[in-house]
Order: structure tokens, then sequence, then C-alpha cells
């Protein structure tokens, strides 16, 4: 938490994987400004899920809980069947709808059925696809849909080769994230991730949509607390 208010970082959304870090990110989160939970199941986890007596409804729903998620399909390690995947996606989304509350898209492999899924959920959905590495066929579906897309420390690896997605989101849509503990950026790539790491995703993004980097860190933070609907951003 030093390190990020040092690094200028003014608020965290802790993003949850499962029922028991839900609440554990809820529990941690209470008390402390600038930070705020979500609740939701992860696709390699889909295979627990149980919609009709799951506890991720009941969090969802309360107030300080500011998204549904992290939800999606991951068809890259194949934790869960894909079509329990597909079910637990499909319910977190309308959960979306039905809260009104933001579903953290995790998509690997998957681009089609997530494109699909995206584009049949309930009115009402909103969302951000989340450390996006995918293609056009999912950006496109998420925007369509009033997405959100952000953008990780994957952007400085010397490897990355969608400049396409970056040059493609309008600003109203754009953010940046850290997914950590994983895809430290550079120059700290390799090492485990933290929020204060998330200067140097804000900064390449600044170079690669020829803008400065102050501009990109307020439009960013901007994008967010109008996504999550966040009170006064203050990291304490």
């Amino acid at each position: 938490m030093e390190r990020a208010r040092a690094a200028g970082v003014r608020g965290i959304v802790v993003v949850a994987e499962g029922p028991a870090s839900s609440e554990t990110a809820r529990a941690w989160c209470a008390g402390r400004s600038g930070l705020w939970p979500t609740a939701g199941v992860h696709p390699h986890r889909a295979s627990e899920f149980e919609p009709a007596s799951s506890r991720i409804e009941a969090l969802t729903g309360e107030p300080d809980v500011v998204a549904v998620g992290e939800t999606g399909l991951d068809y890259h390690y194949d934790h869960s069947p894909r079509d329990e995947q597909r079910a637990a996606f499909a319910w977190h989304l309308a959960r979306s709808a039905a809260t009104g509350k933001p579903a953290i898209v995790h998509a690997r492999d998957a681009d089609a059925d997530a494109a699909r899924l995206i584009s049949e959920a309930p009115d009402g959905v909103t969302g951000v696809l989340h450390s996006f590495a995918s293609q056009a066929e999912l950006l496109e579906a998420g925007l369509a849909r009033g997405f959100c897309v952000s953008f990780s420390g994957m952007i400085t690896f010397r490897n990355w080769n969608a400049h396409w997605a970056v040059e493609r989101v309008p600003d109203e849509r754009l953010l940046a994230e850290t997914d950590a503990p994983f895809l430290a950026p550079v120059p700290n790539r390799g090492k485990r991730n933290e929020p204060s790491f998330v200067a140097h995703t804000v900064a390449k993004l600044a170079e690669l949509r020829g803008t400065t980097v102050e501009y990109m860190a307020e439009l960013t933070t901007a994008n967010a607390q109008r996504l999550f609907k966040l009170d006064t951003i203050t990291l304490t």
C-alpha cells in the first residue's frame, strides 16, 4: 500500500476469484478508503460454482462490492469443463445486468464463445475485458455492449503484438491494471506484480496512444471511477 501511494496510485479494485477470496477481499477492504472488492468465480473454478445456493449472488448484492467476477472462459488450461465454464459465465453476465455492476471478464483461447455470450447477455450488462490479449472478434463484441477494455503489463513486453487493440479502444473505455500477482511490466518483469507497478503500464499506454503520462493517468482513473461507480478516490 505504501509503495502504491508513492507511485501515485489513487485506488485499487481488489479482484476475487472464488467464494473464499470474495469474502477475504470484502473483509480486507472494509473501512479502508480507496479499496473496493469484487465477488465472483474464475473460469478455472467454474466446476465449483453452484448458482442455486451461491454465496456469490449474495455478495454481489452488497453495496460495497463493486463488480461481478472475475468470470469468463479459459480454454487454454481447461481446469473446469467448458460447458460448466459457459454456464457460470452466463450466470455472472446475467448477475451484472441484474445488479448494474460490471462483470470483470477473463478470456483465453475462447474468443468466439466469450463474444457470443457477451452478445447474448441480458440488457443492462456492463463490464470490462480484463488484461486484454484477444482478437478483434471479442474486442468488437465487448465494445458493442459498452464494455471497457483493460490492458496489463503485457503491453510493455517486447513480444506484445496487439498494438491495434490499444489504438482501437475509445478514450472513454480505456483502463489500466496490474493483474497482480501476474504479468509484472517491464522493468519489473519476472517479479511478483503489485499495484505500484501499474504506473509502468500507464506510461506505456500513453506512449502507444501518443499522449502524456499525466493525461493517461487521469483518463484511466476517471474511467475506472465511472465504470465501478466509485466514491472519491483516495488511497489511505
